[in-house]
């Protein structure tokens, strides 16, 4: 093991004594079959576990207690009043068939007037946000067969979270996609630390998001940290709870310095604060 390494591997025990051991005190999601939320679907005891999917892409599977449970992220662009189709496949090959009803969710818009410079990429701009977005899209359709340790997230850098999760921009009237994530207020320089044990799978220096460092947690439970001003972690890199991965930043297309984080299951993103402590 290296020097990094190792001291990666201490890190979180350095830092309980700070703020995290109150991190841990939501071992589940908060269930919300909403644009945005996660639904919950009993699945009963088996053996060996139920395989689950919606669409093409898998579903988390976990147990609780002697029977499993599903977790379905459910994409900001679900329809309320529309049903999502879950298929799980049982031992043996039976199917099974789970209907989610979408519930209704308000977020917040927001009216910008801005230059027409900031809002229309010049075509260089433009070549380079389409080759960003294809390659972070196939990162984010990573799935592991095993399961996340544990559901519980802490929160990621000290600070006041802000309410932008699911925040609908339009500049100058046009309509902008929702913002994916939660930003947290902290000074440049602040240690940013995984949110949960998981492998780093991708890091990049991207357009929007600026620095950037990629989690997978397990069966498609991922967290991402964006704006950083230095990345400390490796592609490949098996990451403690806790362990420290960046430092808050202003890099991308951003007004100060803040991290941006944010939770995907099943490849679309979910609310973030579902997982944190109140």
């Amino acid at each position: 093991m290296n020097r990094r390494r190792a001291l990666l591997s201490i890190a979180p025990a350095l830092l309980a004594a700070a703020w995290l051991p109150r991190a841990w005190a939501r071992a589940w999601p908060r269930a919300a079959a909403v644009p945005g939320g996660v639904a919950r679907i009993g699945l009963g005891a088996a053996d060996p576990p139920p395989r689950a999917h919606i669409g093409k892409d898998r579903v988390l599977v976990v147990r609780d207690g002697d029977e499993w449970v599903a977790l379905v992220g459910i994409a900001l662009a679900a329809k309320p009043g529309t049903k999502l189709r879950v298929e799980v496949e049982r031992a043996g090959g039976a199917l099974e068939r789970f209907d989610i009803d979408v519930g209704p969710k308000q977020y917040a818009a927001q009216h910008l007037k801005v230059p027409s410079g900031q809002v229309d990429l010049s075509a260089e701009d433009l070549a380079r946000y389409e080759r960003e977005r294809v390659h972070l899209a196939a990162v984010l359709q990573t799935f592991t067969d095993a399961a996340p340790a544990t559901l519980a997230m802490l929160q990621p850098v000290p600070g006041p979270r802000s309410g932008t999760f699911g925040l609908r921009r339009y500049f100058n009237g046009q309509p902008r996609s929702p913002h994916t994530g939660m930003d947290i207020a902290a000074p440049s320089g602040t240690p940013v630390i995984a949110a949960n044990a998981g492998r780093v799978i991708d890091t990049g220096d991207y357009f929007f998001p600026g620095r950037t460092v990629i989690l997978d947690h397990g069966q498609g439970l991922l967290s991402l940290y964006s704006h950083l001003s230095a990345i400390e972690a490796e592609v490949g890199d098996a990451v403690a709870a806790g362990a420290p991965i960046g430092k808050v930043g202003a890099t991308g297309r951003v007004t100060g310095p803040h991290l941006h984080f944010s939770v995907y299951l099943n490849t679309v993103a979910v609310d973030p604060a579902l997982f944190l402590p109140d």
